[in-house]
């Protein structure tokens, strides 16, 4: 596939680029300026666009297979809802226009259930650092809801997620949060970029969102 990824210079993102590069695909890297500081990916184009932007998501998104987005805020330095919430709405109007309706999106833990009608960041003692972020996140999943116009997937990693080797397996889950035997709820980057390429050429969850973790 020709795929277009927004947010291409992030660890998550360039994980993604590297996998579906791997697998054969063609990649156009989206980052803020044009550029990846150390891209070590043979093959990956990068150019530059603002993906709160709807006119520069339409402009960009035209002709390609599909679109994926590892969109996020830098921490301490970006407002997350005009990051997350901005992307969202963006990618939504934007791929509407363009006509392209395959879009796979980098979500958030923070809205998987750990009981019925309890999430994650229902938790008295979930990280203040993150609490925006995660409120964030939900509402760009409550715009992906009620996106009928594009065949989307929202994919939320485990509770935590960090470097680490890529084994090549994981848990897909819905709506709740997965924990292993101990009670983690933990992936690799190059396994979260794994189950996101496979997604991406599957198309197994469409308009859903899902999990995936050890």
């Amino acid at each position: 596939m020709n795929i277009l990824l927004f947010g291409a210079s992030g660890h998550i993102g360039s994980a993604i680029a590297g996998e579906l590069l791997s697998r054969g695909h063609a990649v156009t890297g989206v980052t803020r300026t044009g550029e990846i500081a150390g891209n070590g990916h043979e093959g990956l184009k990068v150019i530059a666009g603002d993906a709160t932007s709807a006119d520069t998501v339409a402009e960009l998104s035209a002709g390609y297979d599909a679109v994926a987005s590892a969109v996020g805020p830098k921490l301490g330095v970006d407002d997350d809802h005009k990051i997350i919430v901005g992307a969202a709405n963006a990618l939504i109007e934007g791929l509407t226009r363009s006509g392209v309706r395959r879009v796979v999106v980098l979500g958030g833990a923070g809205s998987l259930e750990v009981s019925p009608g309890v999430k994650v960041i229902d938790n008295p003692n979930f990280p203040a650092m993150w609490k925006q972020n995660a409120l964030a996140q939900s509402e760009a999943l409550a715009l992906y809801r009620q996106a009928g116009s594009l065949d989307w997937t929202f994919i939320s990693p485990a509770a935590q997620i960090e470097p680490g080797e890529r084994t090549g397996t994981y848990r897909v889950g819905g709506e709740q949060l997965l924990v292993d035997a101990e009670g983690k709820s933990q992936i690799s980057i190059a396994d979260y970029a794994v189950a996101f390429a496979d997604e991406l050429e599957r198309g197994d969850a469409i308009q859903a969102r899902i999990t995936v973790a050890y």
